[in-house]
């Protein structure tokens, strides 16, 4: 049987198969609301249709400049619920599970008069702002905008919540020591800030509702973090109550003269498993794995517990069905509205 058909469980989440389209941004809210379209609804229906097991919604952010831009999605009011209730409704019809990724993008909201951030350091790059830098008080009003947010998507009916904490935006800008020169408790204690969302996320969460949270492993800007520095930070991210990690790395800036490993399939596995055996956790692997065989080994060996295909499913909705068509044709089991094809 391939590994990739296989189910997953994990407190009351229960997956059909192995399979999780990421977060991947849509930037197609036309009326700049947060709220989400005609378009999402089909972008995500389409992927449950496709076979995928879990889908995670793209970052949606706790207010409205806290967005990358302002065609990004939001749940920042409870007027948002509906829109976001009907893509979970209609995707559980065919057996998939859907997760929403919750984010601020810090330094990095482009459409913000003026951002803010841990620190006042700009991101390099000429259509950055030079961000604000949040109070103290500012900070915990944060935190409680994430556990707003995370109500909201627990209401909208989504199976699991996943935090962003990497690729430069907010919590991923607290918890780098490159953009973090706090002299308060925020910067003293890196983690801090990551820490105190999970807690008031977990409070807000049925109990048998596992959280995600995703971090970059390693930041391969000159003076970034690496490996060791973002297993400690994902022990204390776990104590807090995180279940299961999304494994990535970069975002924090352009790459430093040491470079980054070439982006061949799989190349970012090895710090999946590095997170899973120290701190012995389901992760989800990412990186160029639109090969079923590669996705199918990161499994095999024992590398990850799920794999993530971002690209290759904006490219083919049906990534899913077609990988364990190509892995073990006889364990499909396609819509019936699409058996003849198979």
């Amino acid at each position: 049987m391939a590994l990739l058909s296989t189910p997953f469980q994990f407190k009351g989440l229960s997956l059909k198969n192995r399979i999780v389209m990421p977060p991947m941004c849509q930037y197609s809210v036309d009326a700049h609301d947060g709220t989400p379209t005609d378009w999402h609804f089909v972008h995500y229906v389409s992927r449950a249709v496709g076979g995928t097991g879990l889908i995670i919604v793209e970052m949606t952010d706790v207010e409205p400049d806290g967005r990358i831009s302002n065609g990004d999605l939001g749940l920042w009011s409870d007027e948002q619920i509906p829109a976001y209730a009907r893509i979970v409704s209609e995707v559980h019809k065919y057996g998939a599970k859907i997760g929403i990724q919750i984010a601020h993008a810090g330094r990095k909201a482009e459409d913000a008069e003026v951002p803010v951030s841990a620190s006042a350091i700009a991101f390099p790059g000429a259509r950055y702002k030079t961000p604000r830098a949040l109070t103290t008080e500012e900070v915990k009003q944060m935190v409680v905008k994430f556990q707003d947010s995370a109500r909201r998507a627990v209401e909208a009916g989504f199976d699991t919540i996943e935090i962003h904490g990497a690729h430069g935006y907010l919590i991923h800008q607290f918890h780098s020591p490159l953009t973090n020169q706090r002299d308060d408790e925020y910067g003293r204690d890196k983690a801090l800030f990551g820490v105190e969302i999970i807690q008031a996320i977990k409070e807000v969460m049925p109990a048998d509702m596992p959280l995600i949270m995703r971090v970059s492993a390693v930041e391969y800007v000159d003076g970034g973090y690496g490996l060791d520095y973002s297993t400690e930070l994902c022990r204390r991210y776990k104590e807090a109550g995180v279940d299961i990690f999304h494994i990535s790395s970069g975002g924090e800036g352009p790459i430093g003269s040491a470079g980054r490993p070439g982006v061949h399939p799989g190349y970012q596995v090895p710090l999946a498993r590095a997170i899973k055996q120290a701190l012995d956790v389901p992760v989800i692997a990412v990186g160029n794995l639109d090969d079923p065989k590669v996705a199918e080994a990161s499994i095999g060996n024992g590398d990850t517990d799920l794999v993530a295909v971002g690209r290759g499913m904006l490219r083919d909705p049906y990534w899913a069905l077609h990988a364990i068509h190509e892995l073990s044709a006889d364990e499909l089991q396609p819509p019936k509205q699409y058996s003849r094809a198979f």
